[in-house]
């Protein structure tokens, strides 16, 4: 039992739970006070409606607000092309286009994606043809286990639309983002520089 010393009213354990005590109550109220002055509207954890606009189609789903891009479109809407390999941000094998820039699409969550333009490695074909960037990887054999190769296909697609006619040193600027365990590089790098007929983005 702490012994209150003289001069102090109350113990040292007494005095360090009061004070802990009141830390948590401040907190949580502070919480609920910020919450109710900027009109914050709680979601989850259940599912809530989402839509998403991908490859120039409107897509109505339901998920946890903790439900990424990447998981929505793979396990909701049955788009494989896209690949989950690290599901860290670091291979960008998930990579997609998204209002114009490249994303990893493990790394944010479909419902912040609502009301942006996504396209996949889906979007790219048509139903008579392969984007030239898919032909150009045919042509130049820029893919061996195929786990890289959706995230490299898009990136590559990003870089063209932005940059008809890439330097090797721009190309590789702009795929470095992307992991290839087979190692590829050369191939890849060679497809990128060498594809003719993207329109700009």
């Amino acid at each position: 039992m702490a012994s209150k010393k003289k001069g102090f009213p109350v113990s040292r354990r007494d005095f360090i739970r009061t004070v802990g005590a009141g830390g948590l109550a401040t907190g949580v109220l502070t919480t609920v006070n910020v919450g109710a002055q900027t009109g914050v509207r709680e979601i989850g954890p259940g599912e809530v409606p989402v839509v998403l606009t991908i490859n120039g189609r409107k897509h109505q789903l339901a998920v946890e607000p903790r439900t990424t891009l990447l998981d929505a479109v793979r396990q909701r809407l049955n788009m494989t092309g896209v690949k989950r390999v690290c599901d860290r941000a670091s291979c960008g094998a998930c990579t997609m286009i998204v209002d114009g820039r490249t994303v990893y699409a493990c790394s944010i969550l479909a419902i912040e994606a609502q009301g942006k333009v996504i396209r996949t490695v889906e979007g790219l074909a048509t139903a008579n043809a392969l984007h030239p960037v898919q032909e150009a990887f045919c042509e130049h054999d820029g893919l061996m286990c195929g786990f890289c190769t959706p995230g490299l296909v898009v990136a590559t697609t990003a870089l063209l639309e932005k940059t008809p006619n890439p330097t090797l040193e721009q190309a590789k600027r702009a795929l470095d983002g992307n992991i290839c365990r087979c190692g590829t590089y050369t191939k890849v790098l060679k497809a990128a520089t060498s594809t003719k007929g993207v329109r700009r983005g």
